[in-house]
């Protein structure tokens, strides 16, 4: 089975990897590009740009399954803002799995950027002191302390795609 895989960022692409790991699957990754912003900043926004990247990779792959992976933001009722992370599974029959990760408050500086129109991608490289963060632990990583990184909480979100998937598959049976 072919599964595209909506980006060529290493950290998402070793989640699936990860998941899908038997002799059986081939991943390929597709450079895709959402109609969403560069920082969603909405959990609708934030799955409609995993959706996009899962519908736009099989079509660019001819794969069996697309797997689109998005992280974002969300403003929550008292006004701070969480990181939220969102994933889709779309076969080419047009069969939809959705599933979500890993929701954590941001610190205030990291939310002032963001209400300022940065992206977290680089209002996080600038609160760790470091260079690409996206592309190694995440903000995830670095706000617990590498308790969590970014492939870890992408990878239970792939299990959770895989499982609803197989699940729908199979057909469900009350026995």
């Amino acid at each position: 089975m072919n599964i595209a895989v909506g980006t060529k960022n290493n950290t998402k692409v070793k989640a699936v990897k990860a998941v899908f790991h038997e002799a059986h699957y081939t991943i390929i990754s597709s450079d895709v590009q959402p109609s969403v912003s560069k920082q969603p900043f909405s959990d609708e926004e934030t799955l409609q740009g995993a959706i996009e990247r899962a519908t736009l990779a099989v079509c660019d792959q001819q794969a069996d399954v697309g797997i689109g992976l998005e992280g974002g933001v969300f403003v929550a009722q008292d006004r701070t803002i969480w990181l939220c992370n969102w994933g889709a599974l779309v076969d080419r029959d047009g069969a939809v799995v959705v599933a979500g990760g890993a929701r954590i408050p941001l610190p205030a500086e990291i939310s002032e950027q963001l209400r300022r129109g940065k992206e977290l991608a680089e209002v996080i490289d600038e609160y760790a002191n470091r260079g690409d963060v996206r592309s190694n632990e995440g903000a995830i990583g670095i706000l617990t302390n590498g308790a969590v990184d970014r492939t870890t909480m992408y990878t239970h979100i792939v299990h959770m795609l895989k499982g609803q998937y197989e699940h729908q598959k199979k057909g469900w049976r009350n026995e």
